[in-house]
């Protein structure tokens, strides 16, 4: 009798240890495994470099490795669904650049819906651009430029990467406020766009300094005619921008953010976003983004509230150029 009730007495303490020890084990501290980053984009491009930059200070800071995983194709729409459609452990995040403001209007079947269907972590870096033209265009400066394309219209060339790439929502802006329209050129990628453009194939392009910096401080290969952000470049502060030669407003910057699925807890949300804010603040990787030309956001930035504010800016207003444009993704 008393060997069944010390086994009894056993059984219940055992049970009872088992349910006090199970809420613990459910409030596991997170990250207890790797952290996957998602790339919209091929290995080696504008936003893979950014990613892999900041892979390793993020994965130091949250104490587990942060894997770049690129998933490729549809116009950068992929990834976003796949991110969209994850578990909300915070376990899966997507990087992606302004594609995530275009592809509402590029797009009429978009499997997601960018303002609904993730959680905001933070604003990354902006990429700006310049407008450049061939070496021998008949134009010195902006004001020649603009009083060219406006006599010659369609005859002037502006080259772009492609449907949807930001080179051509750049020249979309540009030509909806000269209020001319030019003859667009797509090529499959912003590297044959450049080359067309140095060897006199085209007139005009607006590219990313990832691209054109190395080209524009060569100083004999292209004519560059202005930045495209509000302020000048502390890389090439001698280049004047559109703004202040007279297209007012004129903001065209490949804005990066970090993403998660909608759902994923705030208390995941804070420690992803301060892994971020940690790995921006790396000398080595602040050092790395001034040598591309690229500019880490003010920290006010890197937050939820100033993300999900600015994607919803940009959703608007490049929905508006893009529908007038009438351009559709395929």
């Amino acid at each position: 009798m008393e060997t069944k009730l010390k086994a009894l007495t056993g059984v219940i303490l055992g049970a009872a240890l088992a349910t006090l020890q199970a809420p613990a084990a459910a409030q596991a501290p997170w990250p207890d495994k790797p952290v996957t980053m998602v790339v919209p984009y091929s290995a080696g491009g504008p936003t893979d470099v950014v990613a892999r930059m900041l892979a390793i200070p993020m994965g130091k800071s949250l104490g587990q490795t942060v894997i770049v995983e690129n998933t490729v194709g549809a116009g950068g729409t992929i990834a976003p669904a796949r991110v969209a459609r994850a578990a909300p452990n915070g376990y899966t995040i997507l990087i992606h650049h302004m594609g995530m403001a275009t592809a509402p209007a590029l797009y009429k079947k978009l499997s997601y819906d960018p303002l609904k269907d993730f959680e905001y972590v933070g604003q990354v870096l902006d990429v700006p651009m310049t407008l450049l033209s061939r070496k021998d265009f008949p134009a010195s400066n902006f004001q020649e430029l603009l009083a060219y394309v406006k006599t010659h219209k369609d005859k002037v060339s502006l080259a772009n990467a492609g449907v949807g790439a930001v080179s051509q929502l750049c020249g979309l802006l540009f030509t909806s406020q000269i209020g001319v329209e030019l003859t667009t050129v797509p090529y499959k990628g912003a590297g044959p766009a450049l080359n067309d453009l140095m060897g006199g194939q085209v007139d005009l392009l607006c590219d990313q300094t990832t691209q054109t910096a190395p080209v524009i401080k060569e100083g004999n290969r292209v004519k560059v005619f202005g930045v495209t952000t509000p302020q000048r470049l502390s890389t090439m502060p001698n280049i004047p921008t559109l703004d202040e030669q007279g297209l007012k407003g004129f903001d065209v910057r490949v804005w990066h953010g970090v993403y998660a699925p909608k759902g994923t807890p705030p208390a995941v949300i804070d420690k992803i976003n301060a892994a971020l804010r940690m790995a921006l603040q790396d000398p080595v990787v602040k050092q790395r983004l001034a040598d591309l030309s690229s500019e880490i956001v003010p920290m006010d930035k890197v937050t939820p509230e100033a993300l999900r504010s600015h994607l919803t800016a940009e959703v608007a207003k490049w929905g508006k150029v893009i529908r007038a444009a009438g351009i559709q993704g395929e």
